[in-house]
């Protein structure tokens, strides 16, 4: 019986080095030209958007349905890719570094979705600040992820944070939804972002 005991204690120790060993590595799953091509589908749906959708804010529904679509098909790009080269890149560490990484961005995720979902409830007149306040998260998420991204990551968030800011003040004259003001911001932080990704890999970076 102590000997079972033992066994599972070396286990559970192995488990808790292989987490805090995975918490501390840098993180190496994101690829350059995948998270460029994110920033891509933002020109595009923003471009798409002010070309056929005319006034967002006559069908604010469709211009956020969108939007999220076009997240989603983003995490979806980042997260295989993730998956790829965290397998390739991290061998053993892989699933411990991508669960390491999906806690420190799920947070942010998780409330930017039910900021959305409470406000499109109980206060649909003021889903214009919802980009605005989706790049404010968008930024803390960025921050929490420092720790296994490279540190220039920092100036990825405030930028986020800060054209966060600079949207919900732009919008608050008119409380108006803007394809632009949704797509441009993520267009320069998602290219800044792949900069940096590319820089740490000493320009080496071959994610296709």
């Amino acid at each position: 019986m102590r000997q079972v005991h033992d066994l599972d204690k070396a286990l559970a120790d192995i488990v808790a080095i292989r987490t805090q060993i995975a918490r501390d590595t840098a993180f190496r799953g994101l690829g350059s030209a995948t998270v460029a091509a994110t920033g891509g589908i933002a020109l595009a749906t923003a471009c798409g958007q002010a070309y056929w959708l005319g006034e967002p804010n006559a069908r604010p529904g469709l211009f956020f349905a969108i939007w999220i679509a076009a997240a989603l098909v983003a995490f979806t790009l980042i997260g295989v890719e993730a998956l790829r080269r965290t397998r390739r890149l991290h061998s053993g560490l892989a699933d411990a570094m991508v669960l390491s990484a999906i806690e420190l961005f799920l947070p942010a995720a998780g409330a930017g979705a039910c900021l959305g979902l409470v406000i499109a409830r109980f206060a649909p007149d003021e889903v214009w600040m919802l980009p605005g306040l989706w790049q404010i998260l968008v930024g803390l998420g960025l921050f929490s992820s420092s720790r296994i991204l490279p540190r220039a990551v920092q100036g990825v968030g405030a930028w986020y944070l800060l054209a966060g800011l600079a949207v919900i003040a732009v919008s608050a004259s008119t409380q108006s939804l803007s394809a632009w003001t949704m797509g441009l911001p993520f267009v320069a932080g998602q290219a800044a972002l792949a900069a940096i990704v590319q820089r740490a890999a000493g320009g080496t970076d071959a994610d296709l």
